[in-house]
């Protein structure tokens, strides 16, 4: 394909989250002049359980793509490609002959699975060599196998499971692509990351075949085509796709190996580009596919992953409704010198990097009569702070690289007192680009990188921008926050008994 003229398309990347779906127009300098977004409903039928509702994820994409499509159109753009990035590991059962969902989709964070992922630790070191993951409850296998088992679902020779990246893909093309990328690939417990391919023991394990998993296709290149849908014409190339942990890795232009990036959204991800040779497992830390350009090799990424970061946010506004809005809580943390001694550790899901335990649970200590709700929104705010030096500590260790720069996105990182904090306990520079939603301009970069939009990765970094940097400062902090704050987790740990 010719390369694409400036100012004349657009790249449209669909940003599928956990709570909401963001359909985001990108042009050749990677500006974002408009985008759309609509949240769905979060449904918990029991204690642990987190569940969506595939249907309305698809028409809440319906939504803000006919959104965007129009005022494309109003503007005289065109689209060039579409990229979708999507949450992990969530999973989704349809049937590819009538386009139906079977059930509900099982969500990330859900932790139904956790007594059949303690039945399986004789084989973690085959899971870890092959998968390069943990065997916990987040990943996708043991979700799909829990389906399989407990889900009333009649598995039929038109079953598909899938993460959300396949279900939209397969709905975008009218049902004629079935296809996932690397990235998600990896995050399913079924793959192998050093051969790109489905792992046979893997499924067995699990008791999935693979005619019923998509096809693995590379996170850049032209995978599917559109069907008519509304406003959306047919024949729009998909050519991007990747997790959104990776596809913010990418959109933060970490193309080096040992550069890094942490991601502060409904949880928070630090990734580490370590380049194109697979090392062996990692204690603490996950190996995860960073991404498949169709050039015959794939780059790694070493991950760690934390649960709850900006989902205690959320539990302050709607759970404890200290604060009236997400915005609120740096104003209000910000309001105290310190949490007067108090610690929150929002194990609301159990505990991901570096702990692993699915059964801790969430907890308050330190509380006096003198507590406020400002301190206890200074203490989540700390809380994201230490979880992110948790996993930086664990992957300094494994990878020997200390961070030298740490480059933030999300919603949360809008906050300066947080990010002065994390260069603080990091005692690195932290730096905030000048666009925050990385993870749709990933899936953008890599759809338009296969559709010639952009040339090369040289190109694409040249196009970062910088916000503000965050220098460790002289007087650095009080290390024995740092300790109460390990103690809490300690008392945390192995909590349910669920």
């Amino acid at each position: 394909m010719s390369p694409i003229t400036l100012g004349k398309e657009a790249v449209v990347a669909i940003d599928a989250g956990t709570t909401g779906v963001r359909a985001r127009a990108f042009l050749g300098d990677t500006t974002s002049p408009f985008s759309s977004y609509q949240e769905f409903t979060q449904h918990f039928p029991k204690p642990g359980w987190v569940e969506h509702d595939p249907e309305e994820i698809w028409n809440a994409v319906v939504a803000t793509l006919t959104e965007v499509v129009r005022e494309l159109r109003s503007r005289g753009l065109a689209i060039a490609a579409i990229g979708i990035t999507n949450q992990r590991e969530t999973v989704v059962a349809w049937d590819r002959a009538t386009d139906k969902p079977l059930a509900r989709a099982i969500v990330w964070q859900d932790r139904r699975t956790a007594d059949r992922c303690t039945e399986l630790t004789p084989h973690l070191d085959a899971v870890r060599n092959v998968t390069g993951l943990v065997l916990d409850p987040y990943f996708s296998a043991s979700k799909i196998e829990w389906l399989i088992r407990h889900g009333n679902i009649k598995v039929t020779p038109s079953t598909a499971f899938g993460t959300i990246d396949s279900w939209l893909i397969w709905r975008l093309s009218g049902g004629r692509s079935f296809v996932t990328d690397s990235t998600n690939a990896s995050r399913t417990m079924l793959f192998d990351i050093r051969n790109n391919k489905w792992s046979d023991e893997m499924c067995e394990m699990f008791g999935i075949s693979v005619d019923h998993l998509p096809r693995v296709v590379p996170s850049s290149g032209r995978c599917a085509e559109t069907a008519v849908q509304g406003d959306l014409p047919a024949g729009i190339p998909i050519s991007g796709i990747a997790g959104d942990q990776q596809a913010a890795l990418f959109g933060q232009c970490c193309f080096v190996s040992g550069s890094a990036k942490n991601t502060y959204g409904t949880g928070s991800f630090l990734l580490m580009n370590i380049g194109d040779t697979c090392p062996p497992p990692a204690p603490g830390m996950l190996t995860t596919v960073a991404w498949d350009l169709g050039t015959g090799s794939l780059t790694y990424a070493l991950e760690g992953a934390i649960f709850v970061t900006g989902a205690a946010i959320q539990w302050l506004r709607d759970g404890l409704r200290i604060i009236d809005r997400a915005s609120d809580i740096g104003p209000l943390a910000a309001s105290v010198a310190d949490s007067g001694g108090v610690v929150v550790v929002p194990a609301f899901t159990g505990l991901g990097s570096p702990w692993w335990d699915p059964r801790a649970r969430g907890s308050i200590f330190g509380i006096t009569r003198g507590t406020t709700r400002a301190h206890i929104a200074r203490a989540v705010v700390e809380s994201i702070v230490y979880q992110v030096r948790d996993v930086a500590e664990a992957m300094t260790a494994t990878s020997g690289v200390n961070l030298a720069t740490l480059r933030v996105d999300g919603g949360a990182a809008v906050m300066d007192m947080l990010l002065q904090l994390q260069a603080d306990h990091l005692g690195c520079t932290v730096v905030r680009p000048s666009e925050l939603e990385t993870t749709a301009l990933g899936a953008a970069l890599l759809a338009g990188l296969a559709e010639g939009l952009w040339s090369d990765l040289e190109h694409i970094a040249s196009s970062w921008r910088l916000d503000r940097e965050f220098t460790p400062s002289p007087n650095g902090f009080e290390d024995v926050l740092y300790g109460e704050w390990k103690r809490g987790v300690d008392r945390s740990l192995n909590w349910s008994r669920d």
